[in-house]
Formats: structure tokens, C-alpha cells, sequence
């Protein structure tokens, strides 16, 4: 990457929309748990202004492909195409679940984010699945080579997985970290992993309706 590019980074899979403009030590972050996919056009732009750039310094995007929330996921994706199309820039995706495994130095990691009451979804051994409070407590509890555990704040709050937290600080001195929804810094570590894509696709592991109700 040229000393004068900027890389931007967008996550519209959770809550709200994360965004954030990087050049070698330089950082200009937004986070709104509230914002709407339409506004991140405008965000850009106040990231831009705070760092008295302009759009064609952007060279590489990189989203978060889900899973997560229907709408952002479609608005975010669509926004950084739009971005890319010109080809003027480079267009990267990957899995919001592997994106937040960066937040742990231990690759044998476990990261739960919440898919609705009772229901999660999980990445872990490199495999992401949307599994009940039970199926996920099972698969954790299994595991003889867990070590980090990354959680959203509906995690940290639900009972039985508090339960299963503590059990497992006593056991094996388990490091778990709190997700804030401002992780995105650590994401650029895939941005020489992955391919640029101008095509990319949401990743929606989330079983129908009728396959598992809540």
C-alpha cells in the first residue's frame, strides 16, 4: 500500500454501523449502535474531512460479510461495492465471526455473538454455526484445547453462559473478551490473507424460520 493510501474498513453486520479510515499509525473511527445503513455515506464523508483526504486516497475496503443483521448486511455490502465499482479501489470480505477472532492472540478461540433470544452464533475450530444456548454450551464444553473466548454483550449477560464462564476460569484460566463494537483496526491484520472480490455475498448461516423457532 502507498504511503498516501487510506484503508476503510465497514461493519454494518451487528448493531448500528462501525467504520473506520487507517493509514500506518493513523486512525479516524465512527461507531453508532443506532445508525442506519443509509447514513454511512455521510459518515465516510466526516471520516474524510477528519483526515483531510478524499475518497480516491481509499485504495482498499474491507467488509464484514455476516452473519448478522438482514438489512445491514445488504446495505453495508452494497455501499462498498459501489464504492469499488469504478476500480479505483480493491474490495475485501470476510466473515464478521473470523473478522472478531483477531481480538485474541490464541488461535484456539471461541467467538459467540447473539442471533436472537436463546439462539447464537458460533465460530469456532474454524467452523461458524447458529446453535441454542445448549448446543453451544455442549460443543464449548467438549472442547479439551479452549482457550479464549470472544463474546457480544448478550452473551456476557446470559445466565447460563455466565455459569459456564466462571466454571471454566477455575478450570483452565479462561480469557474471555468483551465486544465492543470498535474492534475494527484489528480486522486489517486479513487484509494481505484474503483476495480482492468486487463480487461478495452475506454470509446468512441462520437456519429458515421453520427450522428452529425461538
Amino acid at each position: 500500500m502507498a504511503n498516501d493510501s487510506f484503508d476503510l474498513v465497514v461493519d454494518s453486520s451487528r448493531y448500528g454501523i462501525a467504520m473506520g479510515l487507517y493509514q500506518n499509525n493513523q486512525r479516524f473511527e465512527f461507531f453508532d449502535n443506532k445508525a442506519r445503513g443509509e447514513s454511512a455515506g455521510h459518515v465516510l464523508d466526516q471520516l474524510l474531512s477528519e483526515a483531510n483526504t478524499s475518497l480516491d486516497h481509499v485504495k482498499r475496503v474491507l467488509v464484514t460479510l455476516g452473519p448478522g443483521s438482514f438489512t445491514g448486511l445488504r446495505t453495508g455490502i452494497a455501499f462498498c461495492q459501489g464504492l469499488c465499482f469504478s476500480g479505483k479501489r480493491e474490495l475485501y470480505g470476510i466473515s464478521t465471526l473470523e473478522a472478531l477472532t483477531s481480538l485474541s492472540k490464541n488461535p484456539n478461540n471461541a467467538v459467540i455473538i447473539r442471533a436472537r433470544p436463546g439462539y447464537w452464533y458460533l465460530r469456532y475450530q474454524n467452523k461458524e454455526v447458529f446453535y441454542s444456548t445448549q448446543e453451544v454450551l455442549s460443543t464449548l464444553n467438549s472442547s479439551n484445547v479452549l482457550s479464549d473466548l470472544i463474546i457480544d454483550s448478550f452473551a456476557s449477560e446470559d445466565l447460563e453462559i455466565k455459569n459456564f464462564i466462571e466454571q471454566k476460569k477455575q478450570e483452565i484460566s479462561l480469557e474471555v473478551t468483551l465486544i465492543s463494537g470498535t474492534e475494527l483496526e484489528s480486522f486489517l491484520v486479513f487484509l494481505d490473507q484474503l483476495k480482492p472480490s468486487l463480487i461478495q455475498e452475506a454470509n446468512y448461516i441462520q437456519p429458515s424460520y421453520f427450522e428452529k423457532k425461538s
